[in-house]
């Protein structure tokens, strides 16, 4: 008679593969809280310390580290068959095991260290990998998912090789990603480790990715739970509709008041503030209604009907996320079927570190969530902000770090009235953001400018003026800061420095 070694957390799905492996000659070996539930469920089954002779030990931490257990995994059948028999060690063929959640412990508000450090396995991991190893003739199973395979299988007497080599290696990667969630828990102050271990799980299947001949799919940070996007209705997101929803999203962490972000190919077409949802729609739209086109719209207030459908009678949106949708949004939104419409868990967490793809390796680095203090505020000319230019500067400079660099904004009352992204010089990016304002019919003055660097020369400061920009937000810090402040003077504008750059790539 075969054996199989059955010793899970989650239990879902374990009594019918039991049933069918008892009833394809196979004996179940098992530990606690299994081997109850399986006598619950009238399923024949030994204890593992009646196979062993020895008992659990230390409430539980030691139940199947012993040699007859992994003597039985590990030995061979051929190289091994004296050893086995010298020691009486039966063969174990099969072992299903899934371990202790530490991952959804280590998420539970106000989880203690100690009940952190309680939820790691030790015993499960050491079979798993013990399995895993000797899959030349051992099958392991930590999948509930793949349980109807594994059932289907032994129906048809059909656990194979290549079966067994591809559970291994799904084997391996979970003990990995468990042991990485493990380390980062123990190392969660420690920002840059020696070694970076990051794990991700498999989220969705792409038709492609950022273009029609690249594959790809996505994938998700199984430890990230504070932030978590919903699907409510609409077509499966594509790889640029994830990247630019995240950068919507992105961009309205720490906007108190409502606002609204338009973004198209992961740069901001238009934002905007205001008392309502609607109004703060409005003013990002006119910003740029060509553009806003076809992107994805992003709220952080709860999304109403009426907004909903003076969004969609006013142009075509890929997605609208919103923290919340009201009862009349969900109604709306039934009749656009191809909208995807989806809803986000919290508006204000800060994203984590930011991991970017080099040849040899990644670059990691903080999320830039650098704000605005009183120390930060720096007036450089002889006239200094009024009231109203002061709110449009703090306004302005917070999108401009949500825009590739160079980065240009123009703002009024609230609201973008042109965009400058993207450019190697910063003077043209000054040029397209008056284009846009121009050639959208905004009001051109009294206008702010937020700039997410220092300006290098004083033909950007000229070309605002000639815009109608009355006060300028830059970094500073360049060798000709006193010529940029100079223009500013000449044409009455006010400066603000405030030694903090947003560069963004």
């Amino acid at each position: 008679m075969r054996k199989a070694l059955i010793s899970v957390t989650n239990k879902s799905g374990i009594a019918a593969l039991a049933r069918e492996l008892i009833s394809h000659n196979f004996e179940i070996l098992s530990t606690g809280g299994t081997a109850s539930l399986m006598r619950a469920n009238a399923i024949e089954v030994t204890d593992i310390s009646s196979f062993t002779g020895s008992p659990e030990m230390l409430n539980g931490r030691v139940k199947t580290l012993h040699p007859r257990v992994f003597g039985g995994i590990l030995g061979r059948p051929d190289q091994d068959a004296q050893a086995l028999q010298t020691h009486n060690l039966d063969p174990i063929a099969l072992v299903v095991v899934n371990l202790y959640a530490f991952e959804e412990t280590i998420g539970m508000p106000n989880v203690t260290h100690d009940a952190a450090i309680e939820a790691i396995d030790i015993g499960g991991v050491a079979l798993i990998r013990a399995a895993a190893k000797n899959s030349e003739h051992v099958l392991v199973v930590v999948d509930p998912a793949d349980y109807a395979e594994v059932r289907s299988r032994i129906q048809r007497n059909d656990l194979d090789l290549e079966f067994r080599h591809r559970m291994a290696a799904k084997a391996f990667r979970h003990t990995a990603a468990y042991d990485a969630a493990i380390a980062n828990y123990l190392s969660k102050d420690e920002k840059f480790p020696e070694r970076l271990t990051v794990s991700y799980k498999h989220e969705q299947a792409m038709r492609y990715g950022e273009n029609p001949h690249q594959e790809a799919a996505f994938y998700l940070d199984p430890t990230q739970k504070a932030v978590s996007f919903h699907q409510i209705q609409g077509k499966t997101l594509s790889f640029n509709n994830i990247a630019d929803t995240h950068a919507a999203w992105r961009s309205l962490i720490g906007v108190v008041e409502p606002a609204c972000a338009i973004v198209k190919h992961a740069n901001p077409c238009g934002f905007g503030i205001a008392d309502h949802i609607q109004a703060a729609y409005d003013k990002a739209f006119r910003t740029d209604p060509t553009s806003a086109f076809g992107g994805i719209i992003a709220f952080n207030r709860e999304l109403d009907g009426e907004t909903l459908e003076h969004v969609l009678a006013n142009q075509f949106a890929e997605v609208i996320v919103a923290p919340k949708l009201g009862d009349g949004a969900l109604a709306s939104a039934k009749r656009k079927k191809s909208l995807r419409l989806l809803t986000i868990s919290d508006t204000n967490s800060a994203p984590g570190l930011r991991i970017s793809s080099v040849a040899n390796g990644a670059l990691v680095q903080e999320s830039d969530l650098a704000a605005l203090s009183e120390g930060s505020w720096d007036v450089k000319t002889k006239r200094t902000p009024t009231r109203q230019e002061e709110a449009d500067l703090r306004f302005a400079w917070h999108v401009v770090k949500h825009v590739k660099s160079n980065a240009i904004v123009f703002a009024r009352d609230g609201a973008t009235t042109g965009i400058g992204a993207g450019q190697p010089n910063r003077m043209i990016s000054v040029r397209i953001a008056a284009m846009r304002m121009q050639e959208e019919g905004l009001d051109s003055h009294p206008c702010v400018l937020a700039s997410d660097a220092f300006f290098p020369f004083r033909d950007g400061i000229d070309r605002a003026a000639e815009a109608g920009i009355t006060a300028v937000i830059q970094p500073g810090g360049s060798i000709r800061d006193g010529e940029v402040i100079q223009a500013c003077d000449e044409h009455g504008m006010a400066m603000v420095a405030t030694g903090i750059r947003h560069f963004l790539h």
